[in-house]
């Protein structure tokens, strides 16, 4: 999901072809940017990935928590096993690089990937390729659909109550492809029953995370409460959340949290890049009992899209300029 997304049917057509993908550091036109059909990470889910937004500041296009996504991508990289060769500054070149060379981006995606065909799990060809993608995930992808999906402002939310598998092989904290496919299975079902997101279970039966979002509420004392780390992907936005909520003095737990906090809680919302802070308006069709967004809600979601603009001084630093000095 976007922020802003108009529901108008358009035929399919191609991105821009001024779009220019980053590739092991040569800028590729947006339709070169292919792999066969055969290749491992197609084939094995092993694409490791991250995903950052861009945002139009006073001191121009600007990346958000460039760093601390990096470094993320990095470990995520780090516990599937790829032998990445880029390092830390040459992936944060390519990142600035990339945004400048595509006017009008929204959002960045980083991805790790052994681009080889291959028969077995494990690759003959370990190469590690990097590709880096700077587009407007609505004019570039989402209104090329011959029905492109509207976007709802406040969320209908489903609790996934069917458990998740116990993460023995690939933990929680890796952002790679093969992770997603339990979680859109849930989301597909879910869409096909009236909601537009759903929140899932750990493997205790406590209340884990959306497909690509972390979740938050709002308990009868107005504490902020949120699953522990151990539980879930370590989300920047998330973790953006949870200091500015601190910074504008609301108390915050992480930790366990259970389903039924979430359906007797006075607020919600789910916190992610994509959708920065998206405002729950029922849970399993029950709606919540004050207006939505509620007034912590409202207040955390007015500070996040101010500093996301570059409106915040105090949090300036979370922002990237990209543009050549």
């Amino acid at each position: 999901m976007t922020r802003s997304h108009s529901s108008a049917s358009t035929s399919p057509a191609a991105p821009a072809p001024e779009r220019r993908i980053w590739i092991d550091g040569a800028l590729v036109p947006w339709a070169a940017a292919t792999v066969h059909v055969l290749s491992h990470s197609l084939a094995r889910g092993s694409l490791v990935f991250d995903y950052l937004s861009v945002h139009a500041t006073p001191r121009g296009p600007a990346v958000f928590r460039l760093a601390e996504h990096l470094q993320r991508f990095q470990r995520s990289v780090s516990i599937v096993g790829l032998p990445m060769r880029q390092s830390y500054d040459e992936l944060f070149a390519g990142a600035c690089e990339v945004v400048r060379a595509n006017p009008g981006a929204t959002a960045l995606k980083v991805m790790a990937y052994l681009p080889s065909e291959e028969v077995d799990v494990v690759p003959m060809d370990d190469r590690v390729a990097v590709a880096m993608a700077a587009y407007d995930p609505v004019a570039d992808v989402i209104l090329k659909k011959a029905a492109p999906r509207r976007f709802s402002p406040l969320i209908h939310l489903k609790i996934e109550r069917v458990r998740r598998r116990i993460e023995s092989h690939l933990p929680t904290h890796a952002k790679a492809a093969a992770n997603y496919l339990g979680p859109m299975m849930a989301k597909w079902q879910a869409r096909k029953e009236g909601y537009d997101e759903v929140v899932m279970l750990d493997e205790h039966g406590h209340l884990s995370e959306a497909p690509t979002s972390n979740v938050f509420l709002v308990d009868a004392q107005g504490t902020l409460r949120t699953p522990a780390l151990d539980a879930v992907l370590p989300g920047v936005t998330r973790m953006s959340v949870v200091e500015l909520a601190k910074h504008a003095g609301v108390a915050v737990y992480e930790g366990v949290v259970e389903p039924e906090e979430l359906e007797s809680a006075s607020e919600a919302f789910l916190a992610s890049t994509s959708v920065g802070v998206w405002p729950v308006a029922s849970v399993d069709k029950r709606p919540f009992l004050v207006e939505t967004p509620g007034p912590i809600t409202a207040r955390l979601k007015a500070l996040f899209d101010r500093v996301v603009a570059g409106q915040e001084p105090d949090f300036a630093h979370w922002l990237t300029p990209v543009e050549a000095k």
